[in-house]
């Protein structure tokens, strides 16, 4: 009787099943994986075709994360038996513990039983371990799409503000011929209010606006008009709109990664899930309270901007001018807004894909959540933050962080930067085979001709004036003079029609921001 049960509760194993079933949920798994890939891959394909590198990148890196997360799994599966066997003192192994009155059902290893101690994590604790890990995995790139949607969904309105800027009445409205004093503008009536001087007044004022248009129509105008002027030529078309879309598009490739202090943060929550930590009166409080605190920092960064102009001129000459700058950012770094927002979302979707894992696992009422109120703080904590993260908080980073020093590569379309490269490429291609087969040097190489013409879709655009050329060259010979004097007239000539021109519609992309992506 007793083989029987421990026969029985071992399961049957594959000595004892019949070869079509295996065969047949085999079958059912390949089916499925390949589905999931075809459409991944359709979905890629789509991405191709509307030119949408950026979320082709993200789409790669969700890829990276689920083999990463399925290789932990895999790895958890293998080594499950050696990870049981590892033995500690029975006083260690039951401190900790997320239920308040422990019970072990589970087989301990018999190695353990024999040294009168516990396995480190038992052969069942592995397998539930899997489970989380496959929910954590769903939950964070639903999470970060969900989150996405509701951003742009958001922002969409902004297409119609951004052809409002094409009109001859916002043209004649903003006339630069037009003079008036800062405090007729609607800008300045909005920000320039009693509190906004008073740091301690400001912070409660820039924490209440976000809940309710937290971007205004005349807040996108006034950025718009700041960013095109410090970065583009007078005049220019520029569609503000669209740019921030594809800088948006490759901040989500950032978010729906998992970076190493990500993952550390995630074992901390994992620690203070035991019993004692009353973890549910504060931990699912920290994203909210880290939102919130971004959200007012962003508001507040364009009422800093409105009070900048305002020292420095009382006269609005066309429309009121702010002036983008790393310094009204925190620690000069625009680029941190993202990397919290990153730990944000992440955060509150592990706390969802914890509490659905245990609801599966051990039940509604299990002792991970045994307290009516702990079910609503939780389930209540991660809807609203995922709302407020997407619906108002991420248009208004997607607005505001594009106010720095310097603007991000996504300022050139994906049409143009395919055209700079091919155009790169088949320049060196040239220059290799006219040193190759020309008998004099070539102007990219020779130091004597003076200058030199470098581009990079990632760098700015420059020509570079170097060493003069100096009192020995006018006795070089008659050919290499006359080649030298064409490729000084061709360098000023390309040189004058990119000054003019701006370069590239309008804009000088001396002013592209040569960062360089930590992602």
């Amino acid at each position: 009787m007793a083989g029987e049960e421990a026969t029985t509760s071992s399961g049957t194993t594959l000595e004892r099943t019949p070869t079509w079933a295996v065969a047949t949920v085999v079958f059912v798994l390949i089916l499925i994986s390949i589905f999931i890939e075809h459409m991944l891959h359709l979905l890629a394909k789509y991405f191709n075709k509307k030119r949408r590198k950026s979320l082709i990148q993200a789409l790669d890196k969700i890829k990276s994360e689920l083999m990463l997360l399925g290789f932990i799994s895999l790895l958890l599966t293998v080594t499950e038996k050696q990870i049981a066997n590892i033995c500690i003192p029975k006083n260690v192994g039951e401190s900790f513990l997320p239920c308040s009155d422990y019970s072990n059902d589970s087989e301990e290893e018999a190695k353990c039983e024999e040294q009168g101690k516990v396995s480190l994590l038992s052969r069942q604790g592995v397998r539930e371990l899997q489970y989380l890990i496959f929910v954590l995995a769903f939950f964070h790139c639903l999470s970060s799409v969900l989150t996405f949607s509701l951003g742009m969904a958001k922002m969409r309105r902004w297409e119609s503000w951004e052809a409002e800027t094409r009109t001859l009445e916002y043209q004649f409205s903003n006339d630069p011929r037009r003079f008036q004093l800062i405090h007729q503008t609607s800008f300045a009536r909005r920000h320039l209010r009693f509190w906004s001087e008073h740091r301690f007044l400001r912070w409660p004022a820039c924490f209440l606006r976000q809940f309710y248009a937290s971007v205004s129509k005349v807040d996108y105008f006034t950025l718009r008009h700041g960013f095109i002027t410090a970065h583009f030529a007078e005049g220019s078309n520029f569609d503000f709109q669209k740019y921030i879309k594809r800088a948006l598009e490759k901040d989500f490739g950032v978010v729906v990664g998992i970076s190493l202090w990500i993952w550390i943060f995630s074992m901390f929550f994992i620690f203070f899930n035991a019993h004692g930590f009353h973890n549910y009166l504060w931990l699912p409080f920290i994203p909210l309270l880290m939102l919130l605190l971004v959200g007012t920092q962003l508001q507040g960064i364009i009422t800093k901007m409105c009070l900048d102009s305002h020292e420095k001129s009382q006269v609005v000459r066309g429309t009121f001018l702010v002036r983008p700058s790393d310094h009204f950012f925190w620690f000069g770094w625009p680029k941190l807004l993202l990397h919290i927002m990153h730990f944000i979302l992440f955060q509150n979707s592990f706390q969802l894909a914890f509490f659905t894992w245990t609801w599966y696992k051990f039940g509604f009422r299990s002792c991970f959540h045994r307290k009516t109120e702990d079910i609503v703080i939780r389930v209540a904590m991660g809807v609203l933050v995922q709302i407020l993260c997407g619906y108002v908080t991420l248009p208004l980073y997607a607005l505001v962080t594009q106010m720095g020093t310097s603007m991000k590569k996504a300022v050139f379309p994906e049409t143009v930067v395919e055209g700079l490269n091919r155009w790169r490429a088949n320049a060196r291609k040239n220059v290799a085979v006219r040193n190759n087969t020309s008998p004099w040097p070539s102007l990219e190489t020779s130091p004597s001709f003076g200058t030199s013409l470098s581009f990079s879709p990632d760098a700015s655009y420059s020509v570079k004036y170097e060493q003069p050329i100096s009192n020995s060259d006018q006795y070089l010979p008659v050919e290499i003079q006359e080649i030298q004097d064409e490729g000084k007239e061709s360098i000023s000539r390309e040189t004058e029609e990119h000054q003019k021109g701006a370069s590239f519609g309008g804009f000088d992309v001396r002013n592209v921001n040569n960062e360089k992506h930590d992602y």
